[in-house]
């Protein structure tokens, strides 16, 4: 059993908190992807589980050790950089080979292991070539292919496919989940591309200044985001924001319109809605087309409602221009409340 529990952990440079008592529990097998914009500390967190830095509080624990006092070799851990660290001196065999050569693991079961993943990543006829005969991509497979020949307990992995170019990282990211599910290793992948952590993790564990916001199946973060940060960072384009004022009775007003309120709440709210769950209407935000994005399957619209950006995502189709006049109604079950304070979903 390789689950993982981070109980606790801070990590200060200096003067600066890189985090901030995190606390995350990830089961045997699962895919935890951590997402967040360059500097909210997610590579920081990664480095202290892996044992490449030391946590100035808390706990880590694999299985059932405790392991933020031991080197990284005993961890039973594997890790994939970005920058794919391939030894350009030796052949395809020789680097997937390279750690088990170093455990002093027999010829025989290094042959087996080597080929049995050069099979998984798809690189078995590119065995005898040197690293430097090949390209990005496959030499992100070889990486990946060395980590798990060493079967670890847990592999981590920092922003691996952000060298690819966009048609590789998609190659990648289909072949990547599956090859980790089949391997039965417990993953911790680091990313600040949304796409790549919706589409490969079981859970998504999104970072901000140093906190974890939201930990959650891809779906429940991108349908019900728990803080404004994460409305406004998950999703392409993401969440439309407006003021709601209330007018009594549960009802708040939200640019033109006056709509029903979460229960209870009284106080002023930010009303949230993505733009795929927005529909053409008679009763209706007033839009004013400022700018159209044909995007191949739909358009986007960047409209001004209020005085506020505000996209909507309509049918390819549509005959849309600058200055056209729309009227947006937000589809029922849709929408999301946040507190302007707090930052918080109001539920």
């Amino acid at each position: 059993m390789a689950q993982i529990e981070i109980k606790g952990v801070a990590k200060q440079f200096g003067s600066y908190q890189a985090l901030h008592s995190i606390n995350l529990s990830i089961s045997d097998q699962e895919f935890m992807v951590l997402l967040g914009a360059s500097g909210c500390g997610k590579t920081t967190l990664l480095r202290i589980v892996a044992g490449l830095e030391t946590p100035t509080e808390g706990e880590v624990w694999i299985g059932d050790r405790r392991v933020d006092h031991l080197p990284p070799r005993d961890r039973g851990i594997a890790m994939v950089f970005q920058n794919y660290a391939v030894f350009p001196h030796l052949t395809v065999f020789e680097n997937i080979g390279f750690g088990l050569r170093m455990a002093k693991v027999s010829n025989d079961e290094v042959k087996r292991r080597v080929e049995r993943n050069a099979e998984l990543m798809h690189i078995e006829q590119l065995l005898a070539r040197y690293s430097g005969e090949l390209s990005g991509g496959q030499r992100q497979r070889v990486a990946v292919a060395r980590a798990l020949a060493m079967e670890p307990d847990v592999i981590l992995m920092d922003e691996p496919l952000s060298n690819l170019d966009a048609l590789l990282r998609l190659e990648m990211r289909a072949e990547l989940k599956g090859v980790l599910a089949e391997s039965k290793t417990t993953a911790i992948y680091v990313t600040h591309d949304q796409v790549e952590a919706m589409s490969l993790a079981d859970r998504i564990s999104v970072m901000h200044q140093g906190r974890i916001v939201q930990s959650a199946t891809p779906v429940e973060v991108y349908r019900n985001p728990a803080e404004h940060f994460v409305a406004g960072f998950i999703g392409n384009p993401p969440m439309n924001f407006l003021s709601a004022v209330p007018e009594g009775a549960g009802r708040y007003r939200v640019a033109d319109k006056v709509l029903d309120g979460p229960n209870g709440a009284s106080e002023p709210l930010v009303f949230a809605i993505r733009p795929e769950d927005l529909t053409l209407s008679n009763d209706g935000f007033a839009a004013t087309v400022k700018i159209v994005e044909p995007l191949g399957p739909h358009l986007l619209a960047t409209c001004d409602v209020a005085g506020t950006m505000f996209r909507a995502i309509l049918d390819s189709d549509m005959t849309v221009k600058h200055g056209d006049k729309l009227t947006l109604a937000p589809q029922d079950g849709r929408v999301r409340w946040f507190d302007p304070e707090s930052q918080r979903a109001v539920a």
